[in-house]
């Protein structure tokens, strides 16, 4: 099932954001969902990371849906009015899908993206594209958890990935307008509850992306788990092929039900 996120506002000419619908069947119950969210730099989507991540959280008894948001060439705000509007379709749209509580679910750029979900607010522009008009309006934007797989944090910081800055808000942005977007310092003591997971020896982000932000988590009184695992490439997906990586979604889906209070099937 397909979801397209705009009624109106974007050219016929230009990508179209959408989500993809991946439900827990034969659920008696409302349960727990996941809105995955790939990554790419914000300049491609990375498929790896999006319905094999889905269908994975299906099977841990978790409703799951990928967003296919706008990259470059588009620019902020775009990325993050999809992602605002792909929850308040979700939320609107809870009891035909028999949806509980909701985590955003990102990789790399995409837990970036993911993780701007805890800004309160958007450029007047942006606020005008997500409101299209429909009952999805009025629904609010919060999520009830995160999952940031070695994701990027800061995009000026000295650990910073600065290309994922660059293709977000262009070549000639100037530094102090990315660290806007720097997003360790949006956590606040309503920050939901984070679930993250890096290696150490990750050579395109830096574990200390995932260091600052659950430090903050920590200093707020947040409910945070993180883990550091020593090896691996950047961009591990799922982790298959590795013993250690691939523990990581069952990891996680254990903390939304026992931190984050999801209901599982």
């Amino acid at each position: 099932m397909r979801i397209e996120l705009y009624r109106q506002g974007i050219s016929a000419e230009k990508f179209q954001p959408y989500l993809d619908i991946f439900p827990v069947t034969g659920a008696s119950d409302a349960l727990g969902g996941v809105l995955v969210i790939p990554g790419g730099g914000y300049k491609v989507r990375g498929d790896y990371e999006g319905n094999a991540v889905a269908e994975k959280f299906n099977a841990l008894g978790f409703h799951a849906f990928v967003l296919n948001y706008r990259v470059a060439p588009e620019r902020y705000p775009a990325p993050q009015c999809d992602l605002v509007r792909a929850i308040k379709i979700l939320r609107a749209n809870s009891a035909q899908l028999r949806l509980s509580k909701l985590a955003v679910l990102g990789f790399s750029a995409g837990a970036h993206l993911a993780a701007s979900g805890t800004m309160t607010e958007l450029p007047a522009d942006g606020a005008n594209m997500v409101m299209q008009g429909d009952e999805a309006d009025a629904f609010t934007a919060g999520v009830d958890a995160l999952i940031l797989c070695y994701p990027v944090i800061s995009l000026t910081d000295e650990f910073a990935h600065f290309g994922s800055g660059e293709a977000l808000f262009g070549e000639d942005s100037t530094l102090e307008k990315r660290s806007e977007l720097n997003m360790q310092k949006y956590v606040t003591s309503a920050t939901p509850p984070a679930f993250l997971w890096h290696t150490a020896d990750d050579d395109a982000v830096s574990v200390r992306n995932s260091l600052e932000f659950a430090q903050k988590m920590w200093a707020c009184g947040n409910l945070c788990e993180l883990h550091v695992f020593p090896h691996g490439h950047h961009g591990r997906g799922l982790g298959l092929g590795h013993k250690d990586l691939k523990q990581w979604p069952e990891l996680a889906a254990n903390f939304l039900e026992t931190t984050a209070n999801f209901l599982r099937g």
